[in-house]
């Protein structure tokens, strides 16, 4: 009796340990491993996402960064500027120049070359194009000092935020690429929460 009980015994673990092996390959099979191939094919055409409206709107918002950076550029070299004004410049310089170098890199990507400094001289002529400054207006900031130079400054880099904003919100409308759209929407929100913070400054000095 003793015997049986254990070749019974004996039996009902084998059994288990069987089912619980059978059991181990469907659990490795739920989840497989990512396709690295696979997540570059998706990669590609997120990149290769794109239409008319991306290209022309991130040429033209290169240039718009560009041209704030300048700015910036200005303000940082003006004697006595406000500290106030002169940390959001360096705040405005720090955020946009990654965003040129990303922009230039879809535009690469894209099969398209950016423009270089001093090709795009229709948006610079008159000002006023998309919150762009002329000439005149950045030799202006150039030549004021002091309190005038910060104030100036505000003014300017206001319209300037505003036509960025006016920009993104074009884009969003017309645009494809993910990216890009993600770029538009945080222009938005960014510049606009800074052209609030300039009337303050403006109201201030």
């Amino acid at each position: 009796m003793k015997t049986k009980l254990s070749a019974v015994a004996v039996s009902v673990f084998a059994a288990s340990v069987a089912l619980t092996a059978c059991g181990e390959p469907n659990q490795d099979t739920e989840e497989p491993a990512e396709d690295p191939a696979a997540q570059d094919e998706q990669t590609e055409t997120a990149n290769g996402d794109f239409n008319d409206a991306d290209v022309a709107y991130v040429s033209g918002m290169i240039v718009h960064h560009e041209q704030a950076v300048e700015m910036s550029d200005i303000l940082l070299q003006t004697d006595d500027a406000d500290p106030e004004v002169a940390a959001l410049a360096e705040d405005i310089r720090a955020a946009q120049q990654p965003e040129i170098e990303q922009m230039q890199s879809w535009l690469e990507t894209w099969g398209h070359e950016p423009d270089g400094d001093g090709d795009h001289g229709d948006m610079l002529d008159d000002g006023g194009h998309d919150g762009m400054m002329s000439e005149e207006d950045l030799a202006d900031l150039e030549s004021a000092e002091g309190d005038e130079a910060s104030r100036l400054f505000l003014d300017q880099m206001i319209i300037h935020h505003e036509g960025a904003v006016s920009m993104a919100e074009d884009h969003l409308d017309a645009g494809q690429n993910p990216e890009a759209l993600e770029l538009s929407e945080n222009v938005i929100s960014d510049q606009s929460a800074e052209i609030e913070e300039m009337e303050e400054m403006r109201d201030s000095l």
